[in-house]
């Protein structure tokens, strides 16, 4: 019978040898490929996520706005060539509605303004828009007066419309309201036809 071997002890190593170990794995370490596409795809992800929100948001927020302004241009066709018809402000936004099948809620979320112009100075109404205020109870104001023949007439729509991506891309730098709602104005002039 034989009897096994003493193991081989060996000497630990020096703290010169020791050293260059972990060197050299903090080298091999350093020269590695391992990992490379995922910090590449942790780097790049949010950037092409925020492009594509951004197309997105974008593409959705230009429809909207031809839509509105498509629907508002009807509208002001039925405006013009019926003078002296009495017009409500729920009318014509109704009729706006009807015509634009792309705005969610759209009778809640749209305002309008129709006012006179007056030839006298051909001042302009307030460069900015009156729109639904979605964080109280009451709504601004309304200027609709139809105007009577050969009166130049000024119209404006404003539309309020949550952003798809609202802490993302485009959504998160465009300017909201309070309530979080972005503004889509549209706005035309007209001459009533005379009676």
């Amino acid at each position: 019978m034989s009897t096994p071997a003493a193991p081989c002890l060996a000497a630990p190593p020096g703290p010169r040898h020791g050293r260059a170990t972990g060197w050299r794995r903090v080298a091999r370490f350093l020269r590695g490929q391992r990992g490379n596409s995922t910090v590449e795809f942790a780097l790049l992800f949010p950037a092409f996520m925020a492009i594509f929100a951004s197309t997105f948001e974008s593409g959705l927020l230009i429809t909207r706005y031809a839509m509105l302004d498509r629907g508002l241009d009807l509208a002001v066709r039925e405006l013009r060539l019926n003078t002296g018809a009495s017009f409500s402000h729920e009318a014509v936004r109704a009729r706006i509605c009807a015509n634009t099948l792309i705005l969610p809620n759209c009778e809640k979320g749209l305002h309008l303004e129709l006012v006179k112009i007056p030839r006298s100075g051909w001042t302009m109404p307030d460069a900015r828009a009156q729109c639904v205020d979605r964080t109280g109870e009451i709504n601004p104001t309304l200027r609709f007066t139809p105007g009577d023949a050969n009166d130049v007439m000024f119209i404006r729509a404003c539309y309020v419309v949550d952003p798809i991506f609202p802490t993302f891309g485009l959504g998160s730098t465009v300017n909201r309201d309070a309530s979080g709602a972005m503004r889509i104005v549209a706005t035309s002039a007209f001459s009533n036809e005379p009676l």
